[in-house]
């Protein structure tokens, strides 16, 4: 593994042009436009960052935002609930840090999917829509990517060890989906420690660091590595090379990805977990001017085994794993986050959104657990527009169904969209959300 400014990439072993070209494609191919060349410029919006906070797999609302106290047993499960610094507001016990900071930001109780399967809900939960005859809709990170190009960091970063899926393979809706490669996701993966992977990026063997830094040395080894390549294909090579090492030497991009400048205080505060970590990178990447992350509990959707930074697909043990692992880590590095970029003056220009595909069954079922309910769910906003301290929506007393009008997917997108400056207008010219809404009760 090589350290490059304190985040590491996988060696590519051989000068091989095939898997030079396969990394190098694999890269979104919108960095180093120039803005003469961008699709044209945007509204002034309030969220100048976007950052997606994604609990892939389907958090239980009943056990977290939405708790029914009241219901019977089978219904509302073991956790108490506590106040929360909105009068009248209560969330589960396990929550406490981000009850105390209720003030701080709006619930959405009202959700509702169109499925609940996690490979199509996961789509329609990030894109807003469903496949249709003109393909497959781009991810809300990668309208806004499209709209906000960047000649050094790439603008949409989602953190996860590759694209995000079950055990059947990837959603369709992480990235791009019709309009190609060019707008997916930038993917990094933050390990428990801090340690920044980018799968994407295979170095050429027999480079380092101090070479790296040395732009006439790596010259001399492209030019080396240029005559063993046909002279008639090394073109495209040559300028997807400009696009791969454009985050490598770039030292903006470095330093965004250099978790090692923060104190250990600030690291612990977060928690070492993959999660916690991936919000403070996050955190950094927003501050840095990245307008959109997406910050993923894991890759997978499955809890493949007890106690892992895997999903919330938590058919077994529900109520075990979200008492030992799931929301006491979710609560720490969560309200830190929110702390934390409030206290650095970047809630006002960034945009949070807490949120997976769909929530969990409120009925336990037969083994003591919670299974897929797309019927209703909830979310938590804050930042850069969002009025705090509001509760939008309502469910039933047993949390099966909103008895307000249901906030989709589309809507979501929609009203991401709007606060980041991407007009109704934009938004028809690029063909996207065609049934979304602006949830003006969030602004």
């Amino acid at each position: 593994m090589l350290d490059v400014g304190g985040f590491s990439t996988r060696t590519c072993h051989g000068h091989s042009r095939r898997a030079f070209l396969r990394t190098a494609s694999s890269l979104p191919l919108t960095w180093g436009l120039s803005p003469a060349l961008s699709t044209g410029a945007i509204n002034p919006g309030k969220a100048k960052s976007i950052l997606l906070v994604w609990l892939w797999g389907g958090p239980s609302h009943l056990d977290m935002f939405d708790p029914k106290p009241k219901a019977p047993l089978e219904y509302r499960g073991p956790f108490s609930t506590i106040s929360t610094a909105t009068p009248g507001l209560r969330f589960s016990e396990l929550l406490p840090k981000t009850a105390s900071l209720s003030n701080d930001f709006s619930l959405v109780r009202s959700h509702i999917n169109h499925s609940g399967d996690h490979l199509l809900a996961g789509s329609i939960g990030l894109t807003g829509g469903e496949e249709s005859l003109g393909g497959h809709p781009p991810n809300f990170g990668s309208i806004v990517a499209k709209k906000r190009i960047s000649e050094t960091l790439p603008p949409f970063v989602s953190l996860a060890d590759g694209p995000i899926g079950d055990g059947r393979g990837p959603m369709k809706g992480y990235g791009g989906g019709s309009w190609g490669k060019a707008f997916d996701p930038f993917m990094v993966h933050c390990s428990e420690q801090g340690s920044i992977q980018i799968p994407a990026l295979k170095l050429i063997d027999g480079l380092n660091l101090g070479r790296l830094d040395e732009r006439k040395t790596l010259l001399k080894d492209l030019d080396e590595l240029r005559r063993q390549v046909d002279a008639t294909n090394f073109g495209p090579w040559d300028n997807l090379y400009h696009q791969a090492y454009g985050l490598l030497t770039s030292s903006d991009a470095r330093k965004a990805f250099q978790l090692s400048e923060e104190s250990e205080a600030t690291r612990e505060s977060y928690g070492f977990t993959s999660f916690g970590q991936s919000c403070l990178l996050g955190r950094r990447l927003v501050e840095s001017g990245i307008p959109y992350v997406q910050v993923n509990w894991s890759q997978y959707v499955e809890v493949l085994y007890p106690f892992s930074d895997y999903g919330w697909d938590t058919h077994a043990d529900n109520f075990e794993l979200l008492a030992e692992w799931h929301l006491p880590i979710l609560d720490r590095a969560f309200s830190t986050l929110l702390r934390d970029l409030s206290n650095r003056g970047l809630l006002e220009t960034t945009l949070v959104v807490c949120i997976g595909e769909f929530g969990r069954t409120p009925r336990i079922n037969s083994i003591g657990s919670r299974d897929h309910w797309p019927q209703c769910y909830s979310s938590i906003w804050a930042g850069a527009g969002v009025q705090p301290g509001r509760t939008i929506g309502e469910s039933d007393r047993y949390g099966e169904h909103p008895i307000t009008d249901p906030v989709t997917p589309a809507t979501v997108g929609t009203t991401m969209l709007e606060l980041s400056g991407i007009s109704s207008r934009e938004r028809a010219e690029l063909k996207v959300l065609p049934e979304g809404r602006v949830l003006h009760e969030l602004l």
